[in-house]
């Protein structure tokens, strides 16, 4: 044992022997060995899946957030669009409203909004949304009031061309999406694309505001009158908030409402 520590010559020897016993102690320590690997792979894939459900909910929350993000962002645009409208107001005061609900009846074409006479709301009062005319009251509670889209059969407005300002009548269709203008003259200057607004006549409507875009005219030469088409400028179907407007020479929103008669309240004088 001396002579090998000094002069080691049993090295050889043992590297050997270190060979031949490695496969032994490998064998030895396997079940050891093989216990921790499939521990730590079962901990790790535990771990995965409940990093993996934790991502998932977290997901699910966060789209949910966006999607009222979403949400908040076009009714802020929305919102941003009605009161931009406003300029044609002027000085009038004004009030916006949100929808209630809408009537599903298909041969009327009603909606209820969240504000009534303690807001002094009127009957006969009109309302616009970012794009044009929308109707008039026609009913107004406490707390609500219900007005007549411009497409219903009943309503009737009276318009002028913007371009010509040749002035006629809108009356509704039953369709959320046309308009038709009678007794106009085979030999009349309008065309497809014209702007309708309203003409101011009968009080009830502040003149300037658009109404309708003329988008079908059918001049027949038998016929004394020729057949127009429009269609209205406001998102009548879409629209979620609307602009109520007062007449012009109040400076305040009256104290109390303005009944215009139920004549009125169905169409234009």
């Amino acid at each position: 044992m001396t002579i090998d520590h000094r002069q080691h010559h049993l090295e050889s020897v043992r590297a050997a022997l270190s060979v031949l016993v490695y496969p032994l102690q490998w064998v030895v320590d396997l079940p050891h060995t093989s216990s921790e690997w499939f521990r730590e792979s079962l901990s790790t894939r535990r771990e995965l899946q409940e990093d993996n459900a934790s991502l998932r909910t977290q997901q699910l929350v966060l789209n949910t957030e966006l999607q009222k993000l979403e949400a908040l962002e076009a009714e802020n645009r929305r919102l941003r669009a009605l009161l931009d409208s406003s300029f044609q107001v002027d000085e009038r005061p004004v009030l916006i409203a949100e929808l209630l609900s809408v009537d599903m009846d298909p041969y009327r074409h009603q909606i209820e909004i969240n504000k009534g006479s303690l807001d002094h709301l009127f009957e006969g009062q009109p309302l616009l949304d970012s794009q044009g005319v929308m109707g008039q009251l026609i009913h107004v509670g406490p707390f609500t009031a219900t007005a007549m889209l411009i497409t219903d059969p009943a309503h009737a407005i009276p318009v002028q061309v913007n371009r010509t300002g040749l002035r006629t009548i809108a009356l509704g269709t039953g369709s959320i999406d046309r308009l038709e203008l009678p007794h106009i003259p085979n030999n009349a200057d309008i065309r497809v694309g014209d702007l309708l607004v309203t003409s101011g006549l009968g009080g009830r409507f502040p003149p300037g505001y658009p109404v309708a875009e003329v988008i079908d005219v059918q001049q027949d030469p038998g016929r004394t009158f020729s057949q127009v088409t429009a269609r209205p400028r406001a998102l009548l179907d879409r629209s979620r908030e609307v602009l109520l407007i007062w007449p012009p020479e109040l400076k305040n929103p009256p104290a109390a409402p303005e009944p215009a008669g139920n004549e009125a309240g169905a169409s234009e004088p």
